[in-house]
């Protein structure tokens, strides 16, 4: 599971970059930019809910263990 969460980490921060190269800093509300700004909020968001899932996974893990 900790290799797939990894993969996943990986191809979130990857959209982030790419969606950082389409945005147009002079219009960043119109067309092509407005579509990166909402690709790098949900793949942030991503980011977040896997990493707080790869948390709790380590958390049960010492639990058990106890």
């Amino acid at each position: 599971m900790k290799i797939f969460t990894s993969i996943l980490l990986f191809l979130a921060l990857a959209l982030i970059i790419f969606n950082i190269t389409q945005l147009d800093f002079n219009h960043l509300l119109e067309g092509k930019s407005k579509i990166a700004l909402i690709g790098i909020a949900a793949s942030s968001c991503a980011m977040l809910i896997l990493l707080i899932f790869r948390i709790s996974k380590s958390i049960v893990e010492k639990t058990k263990n106890q």
